[in-house]
């Protein structure tokens, strides 16, 4: 959805482009050093400062901006470019989950009810889970374009940006409020609500964003096999008919 205003930042950014092509740096630097604040955004998340790890993570965000200013402003953009680019991308995303997954466990007290030592930022399942589909949606795409010869197939309820605004979100209302909300919201509702959540480990708004993430690269998955199928019989049946 967010994909659409592409255009927009991308000539908001070329002034940025010029200024950084001036310096003799090029894109594949950028996004190499991407990888590496990713790195360093993990390991915050891993000690459970989650307020650095998620400036870190908005920074590989910017940098990630910048890599493909820097190409168009000085014409560097290359295939390979892209393509490493792009294996970055998921590479960065499997680094942030992960670094999540391995953070610290937390015990919030909510009225009557206490969370048992053990829960963690991101059950290791919710975080499989979240980050197959991630990786799952951008291969479907990925196959689509080059095994099924489509020009594009970058449809889907949600694209990358969503993904992160969805995580940002959770990291940044797990961080910030002096309790855990999404329990607080949940007492209000039947007590088997509260029971069903916890059974499932859905006990923090970071493991919900990021499994609301992971269903929407699920469905996003589908929404592309079913387009690719559609366009790709429609390409073959009309290179049948000319032949």
């Amino acid at each position: 959805m967010l994909g659409k205003l592409r255009e927009r930042y991308q000539k908001a950014m070329m002034p940025v482009g010029r200024i950084l092509a001036r310096t003799g740096i090029t894109p594949n630097m950028i996004t190499g050093l991407t990888l590496i604040a990713a790195l360093v955004s993990a390991y915050f998340f891993f000690l459970g400062d989650l307020i650095l790890g998620f400036l870190l993570m908005l920074l590989t965000v910017i940098m990630d901006m910048f890599d493909g200013a820097v190409a168009r402003a000085a014409n560097l953009g290359t295939k390979f470019g892209a393509t490493f680019d792009h294996t970055l991308d998921r590479y960065a995303e499997f680094l942030f989950i992960l670094g999540l997954m391995m953070g610290p466990t937390i015990m919030t007290p909510v009225a009557w009810w206490t969370i048992a030592p053990g829960d963690s930022y991101l059950p290791w399942f919710w975080g499989v889970f979240s980050l197959f589909g991630m990786i799952m949606a951008s291969f479907s795409r990925a196959k689509a374009e080059s095994v099924g010869g489509m020009e594009s197939c970058s449809v889907g309820i949600a694209e990358r940006q969503e993904k992160l605004i969805l995580t940002f979100a959770g990291i940044l209302l797990l961080a910030f409020p002096p309790t855990n909300i999404w329990l607080d919201f949940l007492t209000l509702l039947p007590l088997a609500a509260l029971d069903l959540f916890v059974a499932v480990e859905i006990t923090n708004i970071l493991t919900l964003c990021v499994v609301i993430v992971g269903i929407l690269s699920h469905i996003t998955v589908v929404q592309r096999l079913v387009y690719a199928r559609k366009v790709i019989l429609q390409t073959e049946g009309a290179e049948q008919v000319n032949v």
